[in-house]
């Protein structure tokens, strides 16, 4: 067995029920690879690698809306699709918010210009979200922190090269892609109650330009009662996702290279994803190679993450300026930054905000006090001090190591995080401080501050509304702390 096979068959033992094999992968025993066959293996595993770490974020894109078609039913350019509770351990999201519901529209402008009519915040509830394109290149945010600043309005979305007349009255956005998706938070305020985030959910709308006169009402699915899975699957069907993003997008020019790659294992535009038995094989394992590498990526300090106080372990998105203030293109100075584009971002979420950090700070812990990452056979405690810097609220939520999302913790377990929207039911310390909870049991008296961790796992504290406080660094959060 060769070096490199050996090291795949580790890989697979490491991984573990995180990686599905491909099953209409056709099987090709080494002596059935001729001399020139085994050339071909070795040209599409490698760029097959790497095509999965170039396409990261326009396949987990491209996944997500084939899901909505094929277990929701929705009908891209007609529907919205929201939920009417938060999401659970069923959906299966990357690393998504439990604490307020979603609302969801999918748009295509391939057709023509397409419209998303916003309503005004409301007394108790506002939005906070993003469109983004295929390529999860943030286009716009909505809501107080968007361009309708809170007060409602008209998104217009062209398609790219659109050449017709611009009408007045709307915020006019030329996306790169003809697939325009956007995912909001309708936010809880001054004691706004679910029933109401849900009802202002509904009010979002989206049509054709061509309708804008008498827009055809839309239908709104609830995608709560579903097990909605939107996870990047690595084995075959993945490359089928990038196939459709070729098929479907225009091309890109910081793109050409590995276009002129993708024909190797099967991938061209204007022609059907069918890989040859050798292709097949060999993005079977590809495809485990390009995972192990984004996911030593997403864990090794200094590369997706960067400390945020130099003596603590949570850490901020490592995004160089020049990547914040391209809005999220990943060009800076003489290279694209595919490796942090894939492992330091697209591996592990999706819909960044055009402006992170302005409504919402993310910080991310890995590791516990001494350094050593979580695991799910231990306990650990967070302290969560009280003078907490977030004008809205504060959040902590569990998620899998190899998942990147709730969805594969205890299943029957709906506890996947906690915030200070429930502080009246959780134990406080005798300082105001809330202590919270992680491992496989729940330590006595403290059931309430518990969240269950079903195998090794990562955190993200969030904060709505971020303070001064929090960004001159005066305000600190405690490292997580191992107690068995």
């Amino acid at each position: 067995m060769s070096m490199r096979k050996q090291f795949v068959a580790i890989l697979g033992l490491l991984l573990g029920a995180a990686l599905t094999p491909a099953a209409n992968a056709q099987q090709v025993t080494g002596k059935q690879l001729q001399a020139g066959d085994e050339l071909a293996y070795q040209l599409a595993f490698q760029r097959g690698a790497q095509a999965v770490i170039w396409g990261a974020p326009a396949a987990s894109m491209m996944g997500l809306i084939k899901s909505a078609k094929s277990q929701l039913g929705a009908v891209v350019n007609e529907d919205i699709i929201y939920f009417s509770k938060p999401m659970v351990s069923r959906h299966g999201f990357l690393t998504p918010n439990n604490q307020t519901p979603y609302v969801f529209s999918l748009m295509n402008t391939k057709g023509g210009p397409m419209v998303l009519e916003v309503p005004p915040a409301s007394p108790k509830v506002v939005f906070f979200g993003t469109a983004t394109d295929t390529w999860q290149v943030p286009i716009v945010d909505v809501g107080p922190e968007g361009e309708d600043k809170g007060k409602g309005g008209k998104y217009l979305f062209l398609p790219p090269g659109y050449e017709g007349e611009v009408p007045k009255g709307y915020f006019v956005l030329r996306p790169a892609t003809y697939h325009v998706s956007t995912a909001l938070r309708p936010i809880q305020i001054k004691g706004g109650t679910l029933e109401e985030a849900v009802a202002y959910s509904k009010q979002l709308k989206a049509y054709p330009l061509s309708q804008a006169k008498n827009p055809k009402p839309n239908r709104y699915i609830d995608a709560f009662p579903k097990t909605w899975d939107t996870l990047p699957h690595y084995n075959l069907s993945w490359f089928e996702d990038l196939a459709a993003v070729v098929n479907e997008e225009p091309v890109q020019t910081q793109d050409l290279v590995m276009m002129g790659m993708l024909p190797t294992i099967g991938i061209e535009k204007d022609k059907p994803f069918k890989p040859n038995p050798v292709a097949a094989k060999a993005l079977d394992e590809a495809i485990t190679l390009a995972y192990a590498e984004m996911l030593e990526y997403f864990i090794t300090p200094g590369k997706g993450f960067a400390p945020y106080w130099s003596d603590r372990q949570w850490g901020a998105p490592n995004f160089p300026r020049e990547v914040l203030e391209s809005g999220f293109h990943f060009a800076f100075k003489d290279q694209y930054l595919l490796d942090h584009r894939a492992g330091g971002f697209a591996f592990w979420a999706t819909w960044v905000p055009k402006h992170l950090g302005k409504a919402t700070f993310y910080l991310m812990g890995q590791r516990d006090k001494d350094g050593k990452l979580f695991d799910g056979s231990s306990t650990y405690r967070l302290r969560v001090p009280k003078d907490t810097p977030a004008a809205e609220f504060w959040s902590v939520i569990v998620y899998s190591r190899t998942k990147d999302s709730f969805a594969a913790l205890i299943p029957k377990s709906e506890r996947v995080g906690t915030s200070s929207y429930e502080k009246a039911e959780l134990k406080s310390n005798a300082d105001g401080s809330i202590d919270i909870y992680f491992g496989p049991k729940a330590p006595p008296g403290f059931e309430s501050n518990w969240l269950p961790t079903g195998q090794d796992f990562f955190l993200l504290f969030r904060l709505y509304g971020p303070e001064k406080s929090l960004y001159d660094k005066s305000w600190t959060l405690p490292d997580v702390e191992k107690v068995s």
